[in-house]
């Protein structure tokens, strides 16, 4: 009998796309879902479910027992929390946890989805890469710091502990299969609905989700031990990414570009309805904080070392719509 692999985090965008692309490469699957968890993304996989939480330890003996492989992409991803402990506890405790018991087990390769949020940003529309220095004390927001000490933490594991550990970075995910959606997702969504009737100037990298589960499959083929590979698509200006997505969708691109000082209290007074009733806010400080660095980024390691080769960005947007209106999410 194969010994499988297992991944953490399959019934999310990244992780659900990482597990198909492993049942296509001819993998066992074992996928660790926490319980009470939305299936719909592994409805038509042929996998071993364990039920697992990056909150509760205990579960990770069970799951990483007889794998070969184990593909870590579960992770707290929220832009905005009311208690920043549990994401802590979730995404860098929790990622230290399953590490070891990983190697305890006997694990022969680790794949870790950390992110670009984890790496150096110039922010001026410099790309940056997996060498731009980064220290946390510039790190903004509880998520990037969560993925910035877990990404840290994996690191200083492969260094004195000799775990047997790659990492991948990927940058801004877009494309079928976004269920929730993600915060990303969202804006997609917005601006082909034709909800977007302003932007922010700042810029992001925009990869085919796709491309980012064959990116790992590649890191666990191809990659070196404690090493970090980028995994994005093309830079694009905010303006220029709504005006593509609005021309996909057929209905008219926002236009008018807003000074931060203009949205900054309305981030404030969402902040505070969300505490107040419990409402995941559109917009943040931390949110607005982090815009006004362009998150721009190059994957030209992970294409020279891992034959990585993402396709047009315009491919993962145009699937991201087609996918939102054939799940009624998009009229």
């Amino acid at each position: 009998m194969t010994a499988p692999t297992l991944v953490t985090g399959a019934t999310g965008f990244v992780g659900s796309a990482v597990a198909r692309n492993l049942v296509e490469r001819g993998h066992t699957l074992r996928l660790m879902v926490r319980k009470g968890s939305d299936l719909t993304n592994l409805r038509d996989l042929p996998a071993e479910l364990v039920e697992g939480d990056l909150s509760t330890p205990d579960s990770f003996d069970a799951a990483v027992k007889g794998c070969r492989y184990v593909f870590h992409v579960a992770a707290d991803y929220r832009l905005w929390v009311p208690d920043p402990v549990p994401m802590m506890i979730a995404n860098v405790e929790g990622t230290r946890a399953l590490m070891l018991a990983a190697q305890k087990a006997g694990v022969e390769r680790i794949v870790y989805c950390s992110s670009v949020a984890a790496l150096g940003l110039i922010g001026d529309g410099t790309i940056s890469d997996e060498e731009t220095p980064v220290h946390e004390h510039g790190v903004i927001g509880i998520y990037k710091r969560s993925k910035y000490r877990a990404e840290q933490e994996v690191l200083r594991l492969v260094h004195e502990r000799a775990l047997p550990a790659v990492i991948v970075n990927p940058s801004t995910p877009v494309g079928p299969r976004d269920i929730k959606p993600t915060p990303t997702g969202q804006m997609i969504l917005d601006c082909a609905a034709g909800r977007m009737p302003a932007y922010v100037d700042t810029g992001v990298n925009i990869v085919h989700v796709d491309d980012v589960a064959e990116g790992h499959a590649l890191a666990l083929e191809r990659g070196r031990i404690g090493e970090k590979y980028i995994l994005g698509g093309q830079n694009y200006l905010l303006r220029d990414l709504f005006a593509m997505t609005a021309e996909i969708a057929g209905v008219a691109p926002p236009r008018i570009s807003l000074p931060q000082a203009v949205i900054w209290p309305v981030a404030v007074a969402s902040e505070w309805l969300s505490r107040a009733f419990g409402i995941a806010p559109r917009v943040t400080t931390e949110m607005l904080a982090m815009s006004h660095k362009k998150m721009f980024f190059s994957s030209d390691k992970a294409i020279r070392e891992l034959g990585y080769a993402p396709r047009p960005a315009r491919e993962a947007v145009k699937d991201a719509i087609d996918w939102f209106r054939q799940h009624g999410m998009l009229d």
